[in-house]
């Protein structure tokens, strides 16, 4: 039996405001198999954010186990954290969080910054480009993210996350600034990554439009999951 891509175990995770302890996690236990397409979805506070970022080596829990690839994410330094951050993740965010340079440059960096000795500048620009096209964004690669439509953006984010094959996407609200026509051709081309590459795909969101995406669907409320049910996409 192969080991799950995602493996926690009772996480909780505490935040102190002011004097008063917020408990934003309630020992959440969850796994996810590689090639998963999963929404996790709540009122804004049910902790699905906070999940998100732990679950994607951006946060670490106030007690609990997590095994990522088999890994053991807590005995990790953060030179370690940020390796796996470069290797085996990427991220999708509302805000898009993309630097004021071109598309390419903004997608070409993520492989710059990988450890790879043989990737030049050369080739990490052809690879850029080559991610923009199947983005739909082929004539647009000298474009700033100013001078792109919110649509257009999220495409290069999603273009940076992809660009290094990573084997888990976290999306966290990727919809969340665009309008629905918009939102669904995100959302197509997220799942274009998870049926066509195989990529393990996990969405946070509030919109059930976009949950219907997903194969999988496990509601928090309160720091806990409510239900953890499987379905049929139905988009």
């Amino acid at each position: 039996m192969t080991q799950p891509l995602i493996d926690a175990t009772d996480i909780t995770r505490t935040y102190a405001l002011g004097e008063t302890q917020v408990q934003a996690l309630r020992g959440v236990t969850l796994t996810v198999e590689r090639g998963e397409f999963v929404a996790i979805v709540g009122a804004s506070g049910s902790g699905k954010s906070t999940l998100m970022a732990i679950l994607g080596c951006l946060d670490k829990p106030t007690s609990g186990q997590y095994r990522l690839d088999g890994q053991d994410v807590f005995a990790l330094d953060d030179a370690e954290l940020a390796h796996i951050r470069n290797r085996l993740l990427g991220f999708v965010f509302q805000s898009f969080n993309l630097l004021p340079i071109s598309a390419v440059e903004n997608v070409a960096l993520t492989l710059e910054y990988s450890d790879d000795e043989l990737m030049t500048h050369a080739k990490s620009v052809a690879e850029a480009r080559a991610e923009l096209a199947l983005m739909g964004l082929e004539g647009l690669e000298r474009r700033k993210p100013s001078q792109m439509s919110g649509g257009q953006q999220q495409r290069v984010a999603i273009a940076r996350a992809l660009i290094h094959h990573p084997i888990l996407v976290l999306a966290d609200e990727p919809t969340g600034n665009l309008d629905s026509v918009t939102s669904h051709a995100i959302m197509d081309s997220l799942r274009a990554s998870n049926r066509e590459h195989g990529v393990t795909i996990l969405v946070v969101t509030h919109d059930a439009g976009v949950a219907a995406y997903a194969d999988r669907v496990i509601t928090m409320l309160d720091g806990a999951i409510l239900s953890d049910d499987r379905q049929v996409s139905q988009v």
